[in-house]
C-alpha cells in the first residue's frame, strides 16, 4: 500500500473554529484512497484470509477510516466489486460532508450539481428558503419619481426623500429651489404659490388685499355678485355701476353718463337712452296691468329724463314718498315744465356725448300728471321702475288715498317684482308676460336674466322700512290672499291682510 507521506495537505481559513473543508481536500482524499485501493489489489494479500481480521489502514492524516479491501471468495467478477467499493467511499464522503455546520465545505456550483450530489431518497438536513430583501444603510427611494436614490444628493421632508430636482410645488409643478417653503397637509408648495392659493386677492385692484391693524384681512364682498375688494374702493372714488352696483376694475372701463354715474358694458348693451326708445316698453307694461284685470283708463304720459331734471321734479312734488338718496322713478300729479331726452347720447371715448333735450310742459288731467324714469337704465331696470310707478297710478286713478308709506310703497314693489318675475321666468304663477316684446335686440341673453335675478334680490333685500319691509309684508300677504283680495283690503282698511 502507498505510503501517505505524498498526500498533500491545504491549509484553509478558520472560520468560527471550524476548519473549512474545500472540494479540492475531499477530492483529494478521494484519489488517494483509489490510489491506495488499485496497489493493494495488485500485491499478495496482507492479513488472514482464512477468518483473520485485517488490521485498519490510515490514509494520509485523515480522520476518515477506511478498511483495505481483501479478496473476497465469492464468484462476483472483479469490475463489480470495485464499483461497489467505489459506491461505497462516496457515500462516506458525502456523509462527512454534510455533519460539517451549515454554510460551511463544498456547495454545489448550480442545482443541476446539487441534485447529482444527492440521491433521489436523501431529504438535506437544512431547509431551503428565499432570503428577505436586504437594503443596506444610505437605501433610499424618491417619493417624487420612486427610484432609488443610492449615494445622491437628496432632500427629506416629512419622512419622505427625494432627488433634488424630484421637490415640486404642488400648485405650479415646478422644483422647489428656495429655503423656505409652505406645507399644506403633505403637498409642498413655493412661499408665493400658496399665497395665491390663499390669500384673496382684490377683483378690483387685482392686489392682495391687505391686513388691517390686527393682522386679519379684511374685505368687502358683494351679496349677490360676491366681488370681493379692499375697502379702501369704497373711499377712493372707485367707480360704481350705477345699475348692478359692480365696482370698474383697473382691466375694465366704465362709461360716464355725465351727471356723476357711470355704467358698466355689460348693463349698457341692454340700456334704454331716449323716450322713443323707452314707449314699446311702457306699452308692454300697461299690458301686463291689463292682463292682470288693472286696466288702466288713463293715458299718463311716460318720459326718459335726465338726473338732476329728476330731482328737480322731486322737490316740487308734493305727493308720495321717494326712496333717498338715489329716486329713479316718479309718479307725478303737480304741473310743471321739464327737459325730457329726446335724443340717444353717442358713446365718445369713455362717456356719453350728443345727448338732445326738450323741454315739455306737463298739464294736469287726472290725478297723474307724468311718470318720469331715469335715462340710461337698463331694460329690465327701467321696466321694473314703470311697474313701480305705475301702480302709484293705479292706486291714485281707482281712488286709493292717504297710504302710508310702507302700505304704498310695498304694493308698488311688489308689482315691480312680479313683472320681473314673468320677464325672467315666464309662465311662473300663470302670471302674463311681456317678454314677446323682447329687448331692443330682439331677446334677453343670459346676463340679462342674471341682471334681472339680481334686480329680484335688491327689492326683496331692501333694508328700508318702506320700500323693503312694506314689501315683504305686502308680498306675504299676495301670497296668501292673492293681489285683488290684498288690494280690496287695502281700500277699506289701509293696512294688509294678516
Amino acid at each position: 500500500m502507498s505510503s501517505s507521506g505524498n498526500v498533500r495537505h491545504l491549509s484553509q481559513p478558520c472560520v468560527n473554529g471550524d476548519v473549512f473543508s474545500s472540494h479540492t481536500e475531499r477530492k483529494s482524499r478521494f484519489m488517494k484512497w483509489m490510489s491506495s485501493f488499485f496497489k493493494g489489489g495488485s500485491k499478495s494479500n496482507r492479513g488472514s484470509v482464512n477468518g483473520g481480521n485485517p488490521s485498519p489502514q490510515f490514509i494520509g492524516d485523515e480522520s476518515m477510516v477506511s478498511r483495505a479491501p481483501v479478496r473476497s471468495l465469492d464468484n462476483r467478477s472483479r469490475s463489480e466489486k470495485e464499483k461497489e467499493e467505489l459506491d461505497r467511499a462516496i457515500a462516506l464522503s458525502l456523509a462527512e460532508g454534510l455533519k460539517k455546520p451549515n454554510g460551511y465545505g463544498w456547495q454545489p456550483r448550480n442545482n443541476e450539481d446539487l441534485s447529482k450530489s444527492y440521491p433521489d431518497d436523501f431529504d438535506p438536513p437544512y431547509p431551503s428558503y428565499a432570503p428577505n430583501e436586504y437594503n443596506p444603510m444610505g437605501y433610499r427611494v424618491c417619493g417624487g419619481c420612486h427610484r432609488e436614490i443610492g449615494y445622491d444628493s437628496y432632500l427629506g421632508c416629512m419622512g419622505t426623500y427625494y432627488h433634488p430636482e424630484c421637490f415640486r410645488c404642488h400648485a405650479c409643478g415646478h422644483p422647489i429651489t428656495e429655503h423656505e417653503f409652505s406645507l399644506s397637509g403633505n403637498e409642498s408648495y413655493h412661499k408665493s404659490c400658496f399665497k395665491d392659493l390663499t390669500h384673496p386677492k382684490c377683483e378690483v385692484c387685482f392686489q392682495y388685499i391687505p391686513t388691517n391693524v390686527d393682522g386679519l384681512i379684511e374685505y368687502r364682498c358683494h351679496p349677490f355678485w360676491s366681488q370681493r375688494y379692499c375697502p379702501a374702493h369704497e373711499h377712493d372714488n372707485t367707480a360704481r355701476c350705477c345699475s348692478c352696483e359692480r365696482l370698474e376694475s383697473v382691466n375694465v372701463r366704465y362709461i360716464s353718463l355725465g351727471d356723476g354715474r357711470s355704467l358698466c358694458l355689460e348693463c349698457m348693451e341692454s340700456s334704454i337712452m331716449d323716450t322713443g326708445d323707452c314707449q314699446p316698453l311702457y306699452h308692454s307694461i300697461r299690458d301686463f296691468y291689463e292682463g292682470m284685470n288693472m286696466r288702466l283708463d288713463q293715458q299718463i304720459p311716460m318720459l326718459l329724463v335726465e338726473r338732476h331734471a329728476l330731482n328737480d321734479a322731486i322737490v316740487k312734488e308734493k305727493n308720495g314718498f321717494h326712496h333717498l338718496p338715489e329716486t329713479r322713478g316718479l309718479c307725478l300729479s303737480e304741473e310743471l315744465t321739464i327737459a325730457s331726452v329726446l335724443k340717444r347720447p353717442r358713446i365718445g371715448g369713455n362717456r356719453f356725448v350728443g345727448m338732445r333735450t326738450r323741454h315739455q310742459k306737463l298739464t294736469r288731467r287726472c290725478e297723474v300728471t307724468a311718470i318720469l324714469v331715469l335715462y340710461g337704465l337698463p331694460r329690465l331696470l327701467t321696466g321694473s321702475i314703470l311697474a313701480h310707478e305705475l301702480m302709484h297710478g293705479w292706486l291714485r286713478l281707482n281712488g286709493y288715498r292717504n297710504l302710508n308709506p310702507e302700505v304704498e310703497e310695498g304694493i308698488c314693489q311688489v308689482l315691480a317684482y312680479m313683472w320681473l318675475e314673468s320677464e325672467i321666468m315666464p309662465g311662473l304663477k300663470n302670471m302674463p308676460s311681456t317678454s314677446s316684446s323682447g329687448s331692443k335686440k330682439g331677446g334677453k341673453s343670459r346676463a340679462d336674466n342674471k341682471l334681472g335675478e339680481f334686480f329680484m334680490h335688491q327689492i326683496y333685500n331692501d333694508a328700508s322700512p318702506a320700500y323693503g319691509g312694506g314689501f315683504r309684508a305686502a308680498n306675504t300677504a299676495v301670497n296668501k290672499y292673492g293681489l285683488r283680495r290684498t288690494l280690496d283690503h287695502i281700500r277699506l282698511t289701509g293696512s294688509f291682510p294678516v
